[in-house]
């Protein structure tokens, strides 16, 4: 859909590119078999349709090429569609391109569009497959709708939120309707007809948060099919969406006006595959201004279904808290089951069973000063020092938000001194991620998730009876598996697969084990099993105590490197500065000497004005090579020599011509007045000239030598080449083959110019002596 010849195609082309990419078979060297009626199916438009307004879109785009399939009695059965960009991609190898593909890749890509608008099919000895969510939408429009849709599922998170655009947007549509109209590059008002027409379909539900003055404020776009494949209740979710909304009234960037409340809840902007905490953009787009997306936030007391890397994200239930000692804590306090009567360790941010949780001695100096203020509202001070604050809720640095999430209870247990030092562990953590290869906005992210799994070892929030310590020494720091710096708890932390040096390990040690328990049992062969497994474990430390004393004498060898390394950059770094300083001292001498030519002081060696005059007669020997390798007898001297003497007079007219053009134009008496200023203006104009001159006889040599023989016949050699390519074979003279061959033809032509040019030319350099004689003679 981005490839730029399809810009200005309709929908309908557009849709048909994605469908015919989806359907093409690697094994049938990237070709897709279809038919038009079978098409039209997919695109929710007439066989008509497709055979006059999109299949011709695709061809004249130069994005489709396709043959006519035939029967053995020579009837048509069909289509054989080759996607061109996707073709090249595929051939050239590259697969950083964004076409090439795999397997996989395009079978997915069906997958996905059959759920959203395939036709259903019921294939001869198989389960049918069912038709697609918008498969009964058709006739006008349909391509736009299925088009849509699959932009927004393409940009659209786990929980099924569409990531809404921001800036400014047209105040009379709103936000969902302009983000509708950016993915499908139509105007506001269409986009907002397209939501409508999903809206009735049922596959999109716009949610609208009214404000205290009674406009909808908020919106955003849920898509229902996303949100269910993945599980998420969606009624749920917006119930617990307006509380969210509720809320968060008075921390909004512009959209709401201030609430009463003088909390301040989470917020945060980052959105990704996976993550479902987008809050709705604001709908009144003059209140925003370059407007940021909104996450879902937490309240102090417990944590929201809703994930996007907040308190409660991760845990091991299924939109309940996590598993603790207290089963049954969701449910009310008049239930009568017995777990109804267990009170939750986080209903109220609260410790277990109510009791207040022991504190460090650093808590009990941070926070018994601060538990009581003057009468003022400012906290007393302790020893001649204000004693510090703790923050309710997260830190206000946004990437410290989405990364601290799932710990939030654990941080508003914290002392003020705490927040602190765990907030400068999480910043070194972060910094350490980004230089281990690390995305900078996937870092939160990922140590958000290392946060949700360390919680999950544990058994939950609940069972952390100190986060400070636990955060900082168990929560936080990287766990490596293995030797390699990219390890965490046997995960490349760069890409998310399994660590393969941590498998190497794992295979070199039982390998080792086997060889030793080999190697027992061939010494001593009459042990017992208890026996034999002591001695084993005997050896095994013996080995390991042996590679860590190898691995200290590496580790000396690889720090005494690292010095001679040091000491060699420093030495090199040295001898830079020298050769600059050097280098600074040789030109400030040269910028001192006189010009060669005419003598003026402090040149450089040479003025401008005699640079560009030898310049000048540089390009005018040029000029005579390029017209002397296409007009003249190269085996003549005489006729070289008067080609370029031809060429020399031309150009002297030339700048003479355009000499007096400047008169024209300029002041004479002040030219007059200024002989070297003068001179030099003559001397620019005659470069300029030159210039302009042996561009055009390069222009004209390549001309007239792409019209000799060798140019034609190897022009003639790739048109048949180009017109007998596979695709082209079952229709060699249709306009596709034609244009094809004719710009294999003309970019032939042009490469044996070009060669022939080149030839010629250096012939003439070997010449230029014997043809200096004969311009003498």
């Amino acid at each position: 859909m981005s490839f730029p010849a399809l810009a200005g195609a309709s929908d309908g082309a557009r849709l048909a590119s994605v469908v015919l990419t989806a359907k093409s078979k690697v094994r049938d060297d990237y070709q897709a078999s279809i038919w038009a009626a079978e098409l039209g199916r997919w695109l929710g438009v007439s066989r008509s349709t497709v055979a006059h307004t999109v299949l011709p879109e695709l061809r004249a785009a130069g994005f489709l090429g396709s043959n006519v399939a035939t029967n053995s009695f020579g009837h048509a059965t069909g289509l054989e569609c080759w996607v061109i960009p996707m073709y090249r991609a595929q051939k050239a190898g590259d697969r950083r391109h964004a076409l090439a593909l795999s397997r996989s890749e395009l079978a997915v890509l069906l997958s996905l569009i059959e759920v959203l608008f395939g036709p259903g099919w019921v294939p001869k000895d198989k389960a049918p497959v069912p038709a697609g969510l918008l498969a009964g939408r058709t006739g006008r429009g349909a391509a736009t709708d299925r088009l849509g849709l699959l932009l927004m599922v393409l940009t659209t998170g786990s929980a099924g939120w569409l990531q809404l655009c921001p800036g400014t947007v047209d105040t009379g549509r709103g936000r969902p309707a302009a983000t509708v109209a950016r993915l499908l590059g139509c105007t506001a008002a269409a986009g907002a007809k397209v939501l409508k027409r999903l809206q009735e379909h049922g596959v999109a539900d716009v949610v609208r948060q009214e404000t205290g003055s009674g406009l909808h404020g908020r919106s955003r776009v849920r898509l229902v099919p996303v949100a269910e494949a993945h599980g998420v209740a969606v009624r749920e979710a917006r119930q617990a969406e307006e509380a969210v909304f509720s809320d968060l009234a008075g921390t909004a960037s512009g959209d709401l006006e201030l609430g009463e409340t003088d909390e301040t809840l989470v917020a945060t902007g980052i959105e990704g595959a996976g993550q479902d905490g987008i809050a709705g953009s604001a709908d009144l787009a003059a209140t925003t201004q370059h407007h940021a997306l909104h996450a879902s936030g937490v309240t102090p007391g417990g944590s929201l279904p809703l994930s996007g890397g907040f308190s409660g994200e991760g845990r091991r239930a299924e939109g309940r808290r996590a598993e603790r000692a207290c089963a049954g804590e969701d449910q009310p306090a008049d239930s009568e089951t017995d777990a109804a009567g267990t009170g939750s360790p986080v209903a109220e941010g609260g410790p277990l069973c109510g009791e207040k949780p022991k504190e460090s001695p650093v808590d009990e100096r941070v926070e018994k000063p601060s538990a009581r203020a003057g009468a003022g509202g400012q906290p007393n001070t302790v020893g001649g020092r204000k004693a510090q604050q703790r923050s309710v809720g997260l830190p206000a640095d946004l990437r410290l938000r989405v990364a601290l999430g799932p710990v939030a209870w654990l941080w508003e247990r914290l002392s003020g001194w705490q927040q602190d030092q765990v907030e400068a562990a999480a910043k070194a953590e972060l910094a350490q991620l980004a230089g281990l290869g690390v995305a900078p906005e996937g870092a939160p992210r990922l140590l958000a998730d290392r946060l949700t799994d360390r919680l999950h070892d544990t058994g939950g929030e609940a069972l952390v009876d100190k986060p400070f310590p636990w955060l900082i020494r168990r929560g936080l720091p990287q766990r490596q598996a293995c030797s390699h710096r990219k390890c965490g708890d046997g995960v490349r932390l760069d890409t998310g697969e399994d660590c393969e040096n941590c498998g190497n390990v794992i295979h070199l040690r039982r390998a080792r084990r086997a060889r030793i328990g080999a190697d027992i049992h061939r010494e001593l062969p009459g042990l017992s099993d208890g026996e034999r497994r002591r001695v084993l474990e005997k050896r095994l430390r013996e080995q390991a105590a042996l590679e860590a004393e190898d691995l200290v004498w590496r580790q000396e060898q690889a720090r005494e490197q690292q010095a001679r390394r040091d000491a060699a950059r420093v030495g090199a770094q040295e001898r830079a500065e020298a050769d600059r300083a050097a280098a600074a001292a040789a030109d400030a001498v040269r910028q001192a000497l006189p010009c060669e030519d005419c003598g003026r002081q402090q040149a450089a060696g040479l003025c401008e004005r005699c640079d560009h005059r030898r310049q000048t007669e540089a390009l005018i020997g040029e000029a005579g090579l390029l017209l002397a390798a296409w007009s003249a007898d190269l085996t003549d001297l005489g006729n070289v020599a008067a080609v370029a003497a031809q060429a020399r007079t031309a150009i002297g007219d030339s700048v003479a011509a355009a000499w007096q053009e400047f008169l024209q134009i300029t002041d004479v008496e002040a030219l007059e007045a200024d002989p070297k200023t003068a001179q030099d203006a003559y001397a620019f104009a005659a470069l300029q000239t030159a210039q302009q001159a042996v561009q055009e006889h390069q222009d004209t040599a390549l001309a007239m030598l792409g019209r000799t023989e060798e140019a034609e016949a190897e022009a003639r050699r790739a048109y048949k080449t180009e017109q007998g390519r596979h695709w082209f074979k079952h229709n060699p003279h249709g306009a596709d083959a034609i244009a094809a061959a004719t710009k294999a033809a003309d970019t032939a032509r042009e490469r044996v110019a070009e060669y022939l040019l080149t030839k010629r030319l250096e012939q003439l350099r070997e010449l230029a002596p014997r043809t200096a004689k004969a311009v003498i003679a």
